[in-house]
């Protein structure tokens, strides 16, 4: 791999910078929201809740997350059942609705991650300590409880607020090292009263998960990739797996979002949906199944879908991410929509769940902090914050706001690429379509793992087909990566 110029970081950072403001993204603060930031003493405190301090609260996050949304706990039931708890950090006890810290979280609705720079949502005096459910601390959070049973259903639920401490901050492969038996446990699991708890976690989650798979829940592996610096010089985009531990907190996240929906909707509150449609493009995910000597039904089928998935991962693991990527093309974004309490019910086709909210995640995304707010209206009998209609109007500028947050982690993305495919063109790779319309034709390399245009060659090309392709034209500064078919 050629090494990337030594000023990659400060370069990608100005890129970034430009590409959120294309975006309609505000990159920085503004003065009021710094000045409300600093003005803010201690961590929020809140008298009559729950005191739930000592429970076995873990966090799991990557390696260097400092902005902890949740912690969970679990404990035995009889028969074979297990109760969960997921704590979430409760956000809008310091984020006031309209304040300027909410108007520039509303402005973005989400942080935007790039390889040389995050963007947070929140200031980082709220979302790495003031209201992140730190190792250690006490902090109130939002709980949802959980009684998940021996065949994966969530037989009860509730929603309370509560004071909790984070009893072991951990990260995602130590963890999943640990419970797949390939290594002790890590540093801050050398409490044996919090690893059978942890245990109990992951066990309750690959019960979770089985039962929604049993229902259509698709499965995926889609490629995420992570910058690797050599101080300010860029060397490599990493591929990233997908491990135990991840799977873990997923799980336990679905279902918490899902009991969240189911709250708000039984106490008659209007909520912002999380909705996955019906693939716009089924004939496309047919005919990769053809491609196999699959069959697929002419209609939709989540779990028809499944079951091919399921079956090609076994048979073809190490192409099976190229698959999932060509699959998620062609099933199209997932979006947010107002839901009027007792008016029908929203699917979420890739998770095979109804009625699904986004809620555990208040510190990075907007959506959820708003979840936040009208769970604790309804638990104080006070009105809903968001009337009907501005709920529409919030799903719409999320949804989009969203899209364009995702738009410019491609665009740095495509630029550090960029950056280290600087010194190889001519060089030829094997690519797959993972864009075939009008507007134009895209293709993928697997080193380093990223989109580029098909600039010629590209008649007869469809999402799922492999190429040869050589590099012709890299733009560092537009995030351009051009291709050409080679026959």
């Amino acid at each position: 791999m050629h090494a990337a110029s030594h000023g990659g970081r400060q370069i990608l950072r100005h890129i970034a910078r430009i590409a959120m403001i294309e975006r309609g993204l505000q990159p920085e603060f503004p003065p009021t929201a710094m000045r409300q930031a600093a003005a803010l003493g201690a961590p929020a405190r809140a008298a009559n809740v729950r005191d739930l301090r000592t429970l076995p609260w873990v966090s799991i996050d990557n390696d260097d997350s400092r902005d902890l949304d949740q912690i969970s706990a679990a404990e035995s039931l009889p028969a074979g059942a297990t109760r969960v708890w997921v704590a979430i950090a409760d956000v809008d006890a310091l984020v006031g609705a309209g304040t300027p810290i909410d108007a520039h979280a509303h402005r973005n609705t989400t942080s935007v991650y790039t390889p040389a720079q995050i963007f947070p949502m929140l200031p980082e005096r709220l979302s790495t300590d003031l209201t992140s459910l730190n190792d250690q601390q006490e902090r109130i959070a939002l709980v949802i409880e959980l009684d998940i049973l021996s065949d994966g259903e969530v037989a009860a639920s509730s929603l309370y607020r509560a004071q909790v401490r984070n009893q072991a901050k951990l990260a995602y492969p130590s963890v999943a090292e640990w419970l797949e038996g390939r290594a002790p446990p890590p540093p801050g699991l050398s409490n044996p009263r919090l690893q059978n708890p942890l245990r109990l976690q992951d066990v309750a989650a690959q019960k979770l998960r089985a039962k929604r798979h049993l229902r259509g829940a698709l499965t995926l592996e889609t490629l995420k990739t992570h910058a690797v610096f050599d101080g300010d010089a860029l060397r490599d985009l990493e591929r990233e797996h997908k491990n135990r531990a991840q799977e873990l907190i997923e799980d336990l996240m679905i279902a918490a979002n899902g009991a969240v929906a189911h709250f708000l909707d039984l106490h008659g509150a209007p909520s912002l949906r999380r909705v996955l449609r019906t693939p716009r493009r089924w004939e496309r995910i047919v005919a990769l199944a053809a491609d196999v000597g699959e069959h697929l039904p002419a209609a939709p089928d989540a779990l028809a879908l499944n079951g091919f998935l399921v079956r090609r991962r076994a048979a073809d693991p190490e192409r099976f991410a190229d698959l999932s990527l060509a699959v998620v093309k062609s099933l199209g974004s997932g979006e947010y929509v107002a839901q009027q309490p007792g008016r029908g019910v929203n699917e979420h086709f890739g998770l095979a769940v109804s009625n699904y909210t986004h809620s555990s995640a208040p510190n990075r995304r907007f959506p959820d902090l708003v979840s936040q707010r009208l769970v604790k209206a309804v638990l104080a009998e006070r009105p809903s914050p968001y009337p009907y209609g501005l709920l529409e109007q919030l799903a719409a500028h999320c949804t989009l706001q969203e899209d364009q947050a995702a738009k410019v982690e491609r665009r740095v993305t495509k630029s550090a690429a960029a950056l280290l495919l600087a010194g190889r063109i001519g060089e030829v790779f094997d690519a797959l379509v993972t864009g075939a319309a009008a507007k134009g034709t895209w293709v993928r390399i697997l080193r380093p793992a990223v989109e580029g245009r098909l600039l010629r060659g590209f008649e007869g090309a469809d999402i799922g087909h492999r190429l040869r392709v050589r590099l012709v034209r890299v733009d560092v500064e537009r995030g351009f990566i051009d291709f050409e078919r080679v026959h």
